[in-house]
């Protein structure tokens, strides 16, 4: 399935909200992705964005730290990080799977929704993809987002893991599984 990344004040620079942009791709048939970074809204307000975001339809997060502000057109704004990225991962989960905000409240629906992870794909530790996503936010995240791919013999290199573990969760290869 295709998507439509959309950014979240991308390199500190002042946009259209996420969320508002989100919508109006929803409005038009698009899959988005609502990129939500820790940068600009504490935790009141990120977890008031992923309900918002789910009461509007839209299922797709990918939950970032976000670009510095000193490198945007307001470098002397100053930076919320109230929480950090991999709580905010945990806290969408907690919000979907549990049903409860960071407070402990109960919600009455919790919200709908995938949960994406940025994967540095060609990142000089070239890891295994599924670590990465499994460690950050205490547990795996539904799919993952990288740049842009310029240098696809070493992605296919990266994927190749991937590929593995995915079979291997969906039991494509059961002889795995066995032990000696």
């Amino acid at each position: 399935m295709d998507s439509v990344n959309v950014t979240d004040n991308q390199t500190g620079v002042v946009r259209l909200s996420s969320l508002a942009a989100c919508a109006l791709l929803k409005a038009e048939g698009l899959d988005p992705v609502l990129q939500m970074v820790v940068r600009d809204r504490n935790r009141i307000a990120l977890q008031s964005d992923v309900l918002g975001a789910s009461a509007l339809g839209i299922r797709n997060i990918l939950c970032l730290s976000g670009d510095h502000q000193c490198f945007g057109n307001q470098p002397q704004a100053k930076g919320v990080f109230d929480i950090d990225s991999v709580q905010l991962i945990q806290t969408v989960r907690r919000m979907r799977d549990a049903g409860e905000v960071i407070g402990g409240d109960k919600l009455a629906s919790p919200p709908d929704l995938f949960m994406r992870g940025r994967g540095k794909s060609l990142c000089r530790s070239f890891q295994i993809p599924g670590r990465p996503s499994r460690h950050k936010g205490g547990g795996r995240r539904e799919f993952i987002q990288t740049q842009c791919i310029f240098n696809l013999k070493r992605f296919k290199e990266w994927m190749a893991p991937c590929q593995r573990i995915r079979a291997d969760e969906q039991g494509l290869y059961p002889w795995r599984n066995y032990t000696h």
